[in-house]
């Protein structure tokens, strides 16, 4: 019986598992900044609240929440009910090419009670 020649076979194996692995760290990177992107939205939202609660004015509230909210994060302010209720919203674009589908809006709300005379 004639043994077969394998000595191209480790390198074949590694040409077919190095692009998954490189897809695999290209997702779990973005989702890694998926989660930054949501903590820092969250964050936004909460800072402008409660600078609004204590008295500031929208302006500087919104300004205040800008700094920490992620590029191009939109932040709305309304009342209701005696409380100040504040929504950012930013999109999180995927990581491009054939993963650019994983792209989802990042959104988080903070309610804030306006204190007395503010």
């Amino acid at each position: 019986m004639r043994r077969r020649d394998e000595s191209g076979a480790v390198t074949a194996e590694t040409a077919t598992v190095i692009p998954v692995l490189v897809v695999l760290a290209a997702v779990l990177a973005w989702m890694v900044a998926f989660g930054v992107a949501q903590a820092r939205v969250v964050d936004a939202a909460r800072e402008t609240a409660r600078a609004l609660a204590r008295g500031d004015d929208a302006e500087t509230s919104s300004r205040l929440g800008r700094q920490i909210a992620p590029d191009g994060a939109q932040i709305v302010v309304r009342e209701e009910q005696g409380a100040l209720v504040v929504t950012v919203t930013a999109e999180m674009r995927g990581p491009g090419g054939l993963l650019g589908f994983l792209g989802r809006p990042v959104r988080a709300e903070a309610v804030a009670a306006q204190e007395p005379g503010s």
